[in-house]
């Protein structure tokens, strides 16, 4: 019988009982040797007494060990002394299942925000080979603030001491507890995806999707019954991740608890209103508003053109100077020969002017010349002659 204070091993000490379930209860106790706090599971004793329980305990607590993942409660040790114990850390947090209670339901995007951190967390064990099988809301726990972490891996299976388990052995909680598990057939990851959609359900709705007097008629149900519809507030985007997680047959639900992970994410991204950022937030030249008298802002479709166009012009501007410099080049020597070809027609037309005089009887020029030289001297002799007479 164990009670606070009981010492287990010499190290663990037993200090309060926080929760109870189908496999035993957990503590809060001490860990003296590193002194810090930490979560006791201690196993019932008539599961310890079922044959092959103790081996498949064993395995099971190494394989969890290895988990390394934020969203999974840590193992820290195992081992028996009278009692079998499972040494968890210890998590400040409430249990969803609380939560529910006290408020109902969650909004669409709390609610799917939780569910995608479970499953982030169901992926890594299930990465390690590790089945949960009792995904349930007071297995989830929320910290302040507002991390979720699973925990409770008591009854979890590795699949590769799935020979451990006792044949038609149904383990789980009837509320959450998958088709095929119900019916008796091996639980596998995609178990763990349906347990969880049944949480989401209830976070959204505020009860469960079956009810009974009896655990094994609420089994049952999860089996053949169809569940009420979410409730119209919930948006349909949400409404289709929960209903396919649901889905009575394992191919139907989403392939991974990562694709639901996902698939939650998403959802809940269009679920809460929010200004979504523009195109051009990166862009001031766009956002920025005209004032005037300012210049005035460019827009994107000029301001690709000018780019794009920018190269292409430089290059015909080059193109254009070298152009225009051997046009003038050109227009100089074109000058300079009409220039000469005006002067050799002048000089042409000029002859040929005084050639036609002096076939119409003109006095040749070089006899006009030998008169014109003569007549002072002839002016002078007859001066001269009149002075001597």
């Amino acid at each position: 019988m164990v009670s606070s204070g009981v010492l287990l091993n010499g190290r663990y000490r037993l200090e309060e009982r926080i929760a109870s379930g189908g496999m035993g209860d957990v503590w809060r106790g001490t860990d003296e040797v590193l002194d810090r706090v930490v979560a006791i599971k201690i196993m019932l004793d008539a599961l310890m007494e079922e044959k092959g329980f103790a081996e498949r305990f064993r395995a099971e607590a190494r394989t969890m060990a290895t988990i390394n993942h934020p969203g999974v409660v840590r193992i820290y040790d195992f081992g028996s002394d009278q009692v079998a114990y499972l040494i968890m850390e210890y998590v400040e947090g409430e249990p969803l299942s609380k939560t529910l209670n006290r408020v109902g339901r969650l909004t669409p995007a709390r609610a799917m925000s939780l569910m995608a951190q479970a499953a982030e967390a169901l992926q890594a064990a299930h990465d390690k080979g590790i089945v949960h099988r009792d995904v349930k809301p007071g297995n989830l726990l929320v910290r302040p603030n507002g991390t979720l972490v699973l925990t409770d891996f008591g009854i979890a299976r590795a699949a590769a001491a799935a020979q451990l388990t006792a044949t038609g052995a149904v383990l789980g909680t009837a509320s959450y507890i998958a088709p095929e598990q119900a019916s008796g057939n091996p639980a596998t990851a995609l178990s763990d995806v349906y347990s969880l959609g049944i949480v989401a359900y209830q976070c959204l709705s505020g009860h469960r999707p079956f009810e009974g007097d009896t655990p094994l008629e609420i089994a049952m149900k999860h089996v053949t019954g169809t569940a009420r519809p979410l409730p119209e507030d919930v948006p349909r985007p949400i409404r289709q991740v929960v209903e396919r997680a649901m889905a009575k047959e394992p191919s139907a639900r989403w392939p991974s608890a990562e694709a639901f992970a996902l698939a939650a994410r998403h959802a809940a991204s269009g679920a809460v209103p929010a200004q979504r950022p523009t195109v051009n937030v990166a862009r001031p030249v766009v956002t920025t508003p005209f004032k005037p008298g300012a210049a005035q802002v460019p827009t994107p479709v000029p301001q690709t053109v000018n780019l794009t166009y920018r190269q292409p012009l430089t290059l015909q501007t080059g193109q254009t100077a070298q152009t225009g410099g051997g046009s003038r080049a050109g227009l100089i020597v074109v000058w300079v020969v009409l220039a000469v070809l005006t002067l050799l027609v002048c000089s042409y037309l000029g002859y040929a002017t005084r050639k036609g005089q002096n076939k119409s009887g003109g006095m040749p020029h070089s006899q006009v010349l030998s008169v014109a030289d003569s007549r002072p001297e002839m002016m002078f002799q007859m001066t001269e002659g009149r002075l001597t007479r």
